[in-house]
């Protein structure tokens, strides 16, 4: 039986805040320091996205880095994309927030007295911090979710926000369902917060777990905030690839450290594609060996770190060394077998420099937000700064704020395109999961075109249209799935070029024409 709790019995709080990684977490610990908090998580409050990420944080520390540098190549990776002012933001804070983290008590790995610093992709020094080697996310996870159990914040565990709650423009509350006993309730807050991670669940092949299912991006666009950039979705170049083993990220860092990709046959093949060779950005690597592997009649390629002394291989990378050791290879001693797999949602809620959307009241930070600082192609390791930087920003932001005032528009080159409920051009049974994930795969995966894009929109109209009301976690999550995936879907179609994360085998090129932004709202 379903009971929705009304009326006087509402528990109000200052901030809400939905999600459980580290944007979460850490808004909650800043926001807890000067108001009362609820922190709502769909699962326990381990379970997230954060402690999968293995590289690291960006963050020009260095003696032969600066702001300035890491601001180039960032924006040198977005594709003509990027909001210069948010990467501005971006670089200039990252210190400060390194700072942050470091007196939380995350142990970032050092080498003689300082913080020890790596090479990734498309960086053009090394600046970034790691723990744990290949632990980073883990740490850091583990680290701010001890903090949060040791203050007075509310933790709701295994609850899924369903609803905004509105009043006239701005955010009343939130309602949600206790899934374990399949009660709807309902809370009261000044601000909300929305950190609900990626959506990586929406391909069949992902480097994210099964809670990345997109949930804040349907929360906010049915509550009538835009989405941005839904069309570009970052593949990453290298997971393990082993028949019935669980895909498993291997690090940027293993080829920022000197990792070599080889074909089946043993030749290396990223210097016919582009000069950067290993280390060009993610989009350009994730597609030669896509290309790679169509060339040869494989479905993987080999990643090769034998060359690298075995003892720096097991320090650097210890949990990639053991996971593969685990699964029967010894990656000192023999190629590891990987192919792309679906990895960071770049678009999500549009926000400004200040974490705001469009809805008097409602903030997102994370990887569910679109700040416009990653631009069409996420540099590595920016993401876990951004949560920091921008995070911060919107508990400074909710602090001086008295409720009534209006909400800052960000202002960039964009085409605005209205999502509206239209009857589907084919009967499509109610869909399963994988189905929806294979769907996606195959037609707005890493390559891109006209027709499977416009079949694949046919069927997740006609899907959405077909799915009955939700009524626990698994029916919500695909729900949000299916919505998620079509505003991705909706987004790639019509943006008719390629550019960063976006490929389109019909419009292969970019276009001076489409350097702009595609905003959708809701119908």
């Amino acid at each position: 039986m379903i009971i929705c709790l009304g009326g006087s019995s509402i528990k109000h709080y200052d901030y809400i805040i939905v999600g459980s990684g580290i944007a979460g977490l850490y808004c909650a610990l800043l926001a807890g320091e000067q108001a009362s908090v609820l922190l709502v998580t769909k699962g326990i409050i381990e379970d997230c996205n954060t402690k999968y990420a293995q590289g690291g944080i960006a963050a020009a520390i260095g003696s032969n880095d600066s702001a300035e540098l890491h601001f180039r190549d960032t924006i040198a990776t977005g594709g003509g994309l990027c909001d210069e002012e948010a990467v501005r933001i971006l670089v200039d804070e990252a210190s400060d927030r390194v700072a942050d983290l470091v007196n939380l008590g995350v142990p970032f790995d050092t080498l003689d007295g300082e913080i020890d610093l790596t090479l990734e992709a498309a960086h053009s020094v090394p600046r970034i911090l790691h723990a744990g080697g290949d632990a980073t996310g883990e740490h850091i996870e583990v680290t701010l979710s001890e903090r949060i159990r040791s203050t007075k914040i509310k933790v709701l565990e295994n609850h899924l926000a369903t609803d905004i709650i509105k009043d006239g423009a701005g955010v009343k509350g939130l309602r949600v369902l206790d899934c374990k006993n399949g009660i709807i309730e309902e809370f009261g807050c000044r601000f909300l917060i929305l950190a609900t991670g990626g959506s990586g669940q929406l391909f069949s092949f992902t480097t994210n777990p099964e809670v990345a299912t997109g949930d804040g991006i349907p929360l906010a666009f049915k509550a009538g905030a835009e989405v941005m950039d839904m069309e570009f979705f970052q593949f990453h170049p290298t997971t393990l690839y082993l028949p019935g083993v669980t895909p498993f990220l291997i690090s940027e860092a293993v080829r920022g450290e000197g990792g070599i990709l080889r074909n089946a046959g043993g030749c290396r093949f990223m210097p016919e594609y582009t000069p950067e060779a290993e280390l060009a950005p993610r989009d350009v690597v994730a597609r030669s060996i896509l290309y790679e592997m169509e060339k040869t009649g494989q479905n993987k390629v080999f990643l090769d770190i034998t060359h690298l002394p075995s003892h720096i291989t097991t320090a650097r990378f210890p949990q990639i060394y053991r996971f593969c050791l685990e699964s029967g290879i010894d990656i000192t001693r023999e190629w590891i077998p990987v192919a792309p797999a679906a990895h960071y949602m770049i678009g999500g809620v549009r926000v400004n420099s200040w974490g705001e959307t469009g809805v008097l009241g409602l903030f997102a930070a994370g990887e569910v937000a679109c700040t416009g600082a990653h631009g069409a192609n996420r540099l590595a390791s920016n993401s876990l700064l951004e949560v920091l930087v921008f995070g911060k920003r919107i508990i400074e932001r909710t602090g001086s704020m008295n409720g009534k005032e209006p909400v800052v528009d960000p202002q960039s080159a964009c085409v605005r395109h209205q999502l509206i409920s239209r009857k589907p051009a084919t009967d499509v049974r109610v869909p399963n999961l994988s189905q929806l994930q294979k769907l996606l795969w195959n037609e707005a995966g890493i390559i891109r075109s006209r027709e499977g894009l416009a079949e694949a929109a046919d069927i997740l109209i006609a899907w959405q249209e077909s799915l009955p009301p939700p009524e626990d976690r698994q029916t919500y999550e695909l729900a949000n799935l299916v919505l998620t995936g079509r505003l991705m879907v909706e987004a790639a179609l019509l943006r008719e070029e390629s550019r960063g994360a976006h490929f389109r085998s019909d419009f292969s090129c970019s276009s001076t024409e489409w350097r702009k932004h595609i905003v959708l709202t809701a119908g």
